[in-house]
């Protein structure tokens, strides 16, 4: 039985990395096997990829050479952790997916979202998430958390207008789909991972009740 593949989505500041570390202490005292991963990043090879992306000295990185970049460090992540973990039947957390680039390169880039798709289609191959949680907050509001919490990055140091797009990107990507669960980025931090925390639970019974059907393979 295939794991639970669950993705944290949200522009610049959203609080992702919050919500994933306190979503990882539940599923540790309630005994489930997690696996937190990132995105650019996650493998030695993707990790790599991510410190040429975001530094801050390659201003003249090319807005394709920007979208393959990330293709590339997600399909090593596919094929050396995320695909693995899930045959494994582990639940996997990763912070951002495709639709983030999606998003960033195909709407806020101007690429196109059928091509940035396409790009990315042979490294993702059959494993979509099961949920993905969409934390949704002003773009004001999460460069002021970036610049609060550390020195911006090559990708939050863009311009407000950028970040505008990609906030409105989000939600027209992610609107009506059945696996997208949205959250106000705006309420507290433990509402939120409440809100996060009831719907995963629902989820692992809905898969432990499905594994006792099919019994022992």
């Amino acid at each position: 039985m295939k794991g639970i593949f669950i993705v944290m989505e949200g522009p610049d500041g959203s609080g992702k990395s919050t919500q994933i570390a306190l979503l990882k202490e539940y599923l540790d005292k309630i005994g489930c096997e997690c696996l937190i991963t990132r995105e650019p990043g996650g493998t030695a090879i993707g990790e790599a990829v991510r410190k040429i992306i975001l530094n801050p000295e390659y201003k003249e990185m090319s807005d394709v050479t920007e979208m393959l970049l990330y293709a590339a460090s997600r399909a090593q992540l596919m094929a050396e952790v995320i695909g693995p973990a899930l045959e494994a039947g582990k639940i996997v957390i990763s912070d951002r997916f495709v639709d983030s680039s999606i998003v960033y390169q195909g709407i806020a880039r101007g690429l196109g979202t059928d091509t940035v798709a396409a790009v990315n289609r042979p490294g993702i191959g059959k494993y979509e998430p099961d949920c993905i949680f969409f934390i949704d907050i002003s773009e004001e509001e999460g460069i002021r958390r970036k610049k609060v919490q550390k020195k911006l990055d090559r990708m939050e140091q863009e311009s407000i207008d950028f970040h505008a797009m990609v906030s409105r990107g989000y939600r027209e990507v992610l609107s009506g789909r059945k696996e997208v669960i949205y959250i106000d980025g705006a309420a507290a931090a433990e509402q939120i991972q409440q809100q996060i925390r009831e719907e995963i639970h629902r989820r692992i019974e809905a898969m432990r009740n499905q594994r006792q059907k099919d019994g022992p393979v």
